[in-house]
């Protein structure tokens, strides 16, 4: 990871440990903030990639609030990053919807059942908080399944044939009576041409509905802060849509905010051979990094390379009791043995805010890196009482 000292903070650093670089975290801010003031567009910080609340009064700086996917969510963005809450999920309890209109902006239905079905709630705070409908464009351009909203029987956006059930019902466009603005949300880690094929789509099957709309969320998913993004196509997008529609323009982007960010730190607690040398570390794939299982994918290591490419090849694996608690395999210039630090690197998003504490492992720390002073701040310690109080 370019920029990231990672030597300096292995000797620093408690283990396990996720350490956040705040020169990187700049970096990164300074990029969505030049398309802000480029596009007009306004960037939120997607809460579900990254939640470290105390990194929160750097971010507020540039982005103009979060986005939420619970009513925990928003009370935190509330709380902590107190500027614009938008709040969405696939469906809401009652309760769910009195506790989120105290909480948010903008508050996002699924459905028009669930739009109907909460009126009542959200018609009192009209001019307070502005409702809109996610959409689905139908469009896919993801190569995951589970990480595809628009996958077949997508469970997330009304896709456009339920608006054209509404047009034909005998109520026109009043179905979209209070409706303040739409939202789709199909993209995951992508560049920007597959956000402008998903645009086209959209507009072609939405585009009619906008001139009853005051804004427009492009949703999440994308990665602004990568190196080969076109910025200058995403800002021509967001002016396209302003300029057309009258518009307000949101995009939502979590990993574009913490991408190339933070590491994971880990220790080798010990080395055990039954085919190959496995080492067992402190940190572990199910607790710590659950997407190395789910998506699945390999991440990269300071200093660790494929099999075979050194002299020294190891099988990664967790303390845990879950058999394929297993990170990959790696080779190694050197050999790996009792204490030896790795560091894992890219592990700012979707990492913390999907931890578990299955068999008791211990929480990694929250750290800080401030390069400019090469002080490694500790910001949370976590211990018994906190996986104690998960349970009753």
């Amino acid at each position: 990871m370019t920029g990231i000292d990672i030597d300096k903070i292995l000797q620093q650093s408690p283990s396990p440990a996720y350490v956040v670089d705040l020169c990187r975290l700049r970096h990164n801010l300074a990029i969505l903030d030049d398309v802000q003031r480029r596009s007009g567009a306004k960037i939120l910080l997607a809460m579900k990639a990254f939640s470290m609340w105390s990194v929160f009064p750097l971010i507020r700086e540039t982005l103009q609030g979060v986005c939420a996917s619970s009513p925990w969510e928003a009370r935190l963005g509330r709380e902590e990053f107190n500027r614009e809450v938008h709040s969405f999920a696939a469906a809401f309890k009652e309760s769910d919807v009195a506790e989120l209109l105290q909480l948010s902006n903008h508050l996002v239905f699924n459905s028009f059942d669930q739009l109907e079905r909460f009126r009542p709630q959200w018609e009192k705070e009209a001019g307070r908080v502005s409702v809109g409908l996610r959409v689905n464009p139908e469009h896919s351009e993801g190569q995951t399944e589970i990480y595809d909203p628009c996958a077949a029987n997508s469970r997330l956006g009304i896709p456009y044939g339920e608006f054209s059930l509404r047009l034909r019902s005998g109520n026109g466009e009043r179905f979209l009576s209070g409706v303040e603005g739409l939202h789709f949300h199909t993209l995951c880690e992508q560049l920007f041409e597959p956000l402008e094929r998903t645009a086209r789509v959209f507009e072609e099957k939405f585009g009619q509905f906008l001139s009853q709309m005051k804004w427009l969320n492009f949703g999440g998913g994308h990665h602004i802060t990568r190196a080969g993004y076109d910025i200058d196509g995403l800002i021509d997008l967001v002016k396209y849509f302003k300029r057309k529609y009258d518009v307000e323009v949101y995009l939502e982007p979590g990993e574009a905010v913490a991408i190339g960010t933070g590491i994971l730190v880990g220790e080798v607690l010990d080395v055990v051979h039954n085919g190959m040398d496995i080492a067992i570390l402190d940190v572990s794939a199910t607790c710590h990094m659950p997407d190395i299982l789910e998506m699945p994918y390999r991440p990269e290591i300071y200093r660790g390379f494929a099999p075979g490419e050194k002299p020294f090849n190891y099988r990664l694996a967790g303390a845990s009791c879950l058999a394929g608690d297993v990170i990959g395999d790696w080779s190694f210039e050197k050999p790996l043995q009792t204490g030896t630090r790795l560091a894992f690197e890219d592990m700012s998003h979707y990492t913390m805010v999907k931890t578990t504490t299955f068999n008791g492992i211990q929480h990694p720390h929250i750290c800080t890196w401030e390069p400019e002073t090469g002080e490694l701040k500790v910001t949370r310690s976590f211990g018994y009482q906190d996986f104690k109080g998960r349970l009753s």
